[in-house]
C-alpha cells in the first residue's frame, strides 16, 4: 500500500472573466512545472476596479501535489 507524500505550494491566478477562471488559470501555468497536482483549496478571494465594474478577479490558492518517490 502507498503512502505518498505531498506538498503545498501558493499561486495567485487572475483573470478579468471570472473566479472559477482566474484558479483555471493558476492551475493551468503550474501544470507546465508541476507534476502529480492533487488538490487545490482557495484561500483568498479579491480583484481590481476601474470606474464603476470589477476589472479583474484575483484568487490565491494552495495546491497539493504528490512527491516522487
Amino acid at each position: 500500500m502507498e503512502n505518498p507524500t505531498y506538498k503545498k505550494i501558493e499561486l495567485t491566478g487572475t483573470s478579468d472573466k471570472s473566479l472559477e477562471t482566474a484558479v483555471e488559470n493558476a492551475i493551468n501555468k503550474a501544470s507546465k512545472t508541476v507534476d502529480d497536482m492533487r488538490w487545490f483549496e482557495v484561500i483568498e478571494t479579491r480583484g481590481s476596479i476601474e470606474g464603476d465594474t470589477v476589472a479583474q478577479w484575483q484568487v490565491v490558492i494552495k495546491v497539493g501535489f504528490s512527491l516522487k518517490e
